[in-house]
């Protein structure tokens, strides 16, 4: 494990001496944290958010914020109902205005199964984001698939891989992918580090980036007597 960390590091600290002017030149770097907190049988919370940058830690591209609530339809199936709220900052962009705010409600429909030993885990999301710009409002949906697996490689390491396509429903329809994969340790049974990779094709854009994410799950629910 100290060996993997190692890595990731060294990574990360031949990233900070790049300078970066435009969002394809450099790696930048994704940071993550979400909760998980169950409170019934059926219904769970989430909560947590996204810091992306251009550079390792300045340069800051996006934040996100979100809160959503989750029905467990039984063990693999489960629904969710979310809001998010984004500051996203494209003066590196050149785009006047710099700031865009953006409220974002969301449906999710999470699947799990099996394909052999392989687990494998759907994602269905539509988004309805409501912008808030200088020259006035605007609204766009948008839909994503994501299709991934998490391969266990000993009761502390993981492997984390996915791939997310993103798609507008009103015009210009394919609109993003993300691939990500990262190496995953489980720092106890409630809480796991990822430190990934994500490649991001967007506007004809090939955008690298590090991706450092906390996960935490607790269970508040009463146990049987």
């Amino acid at each position: 494990m100290k060996y993997y960390i190692i890595t990731f590091l060294f990574i990360l600290t031949i990233s900070l001496s790049y300078s970066q002017t435009s969002p394809e030149d450099k790696v930048g770097t994704w940071y993550t944290y979400f909760g998980n907190h169950r409170i019934s049988d059926k219904l769970s919370i989430v909560a947590g958010g996204q810091i992306w940058s251009y550079e390792p830690i300045t340069n800051l591209n996006l934040l996100l914020l979100k809160a959503g609530l989750n029905y467990h339809i039984n063990n693999k199936l489960k629904v969710e109902l979310g809001y998010s709220f984004l500051d996203i900052d494209k003066s590196i962009q050149n785009i006047e205005g710099n700031h865009i705010f953006e409220n974002r409600i969301s449906e999710q429909i999470a699947f799990k199964h099996k394909i052999g030993e392989l687990p494998i885990g759907h994602r269905f999301r539509i988004e309805h984001r409501l912008f808030n710009l200088r020259v006035g409002n605007s609204v766009k949906n948008r839909l994503r698939y994501r299709l991934g697996t998490k391969v266990k490689l000993n009761k502390t390491l993981f492997i984390r891989a996915h791939n997310e396509v993103l798609a507008h429903i009103q015009k210009d329809f394919f609109s993003e992918n993300r691939l990500y994969g990262a190496l995953g340790i489980n720092l106890n049974k409630s809480c796991n580090l990822q430190l990934g990779y994500l490649y991001r094709y967007i506007n004809d854009l090939n955008l690298h980036r590090l991706q450092v994410s906390l996960f935490i799950k607790t269970d508040h629910r009463k146990k049987k007597v």
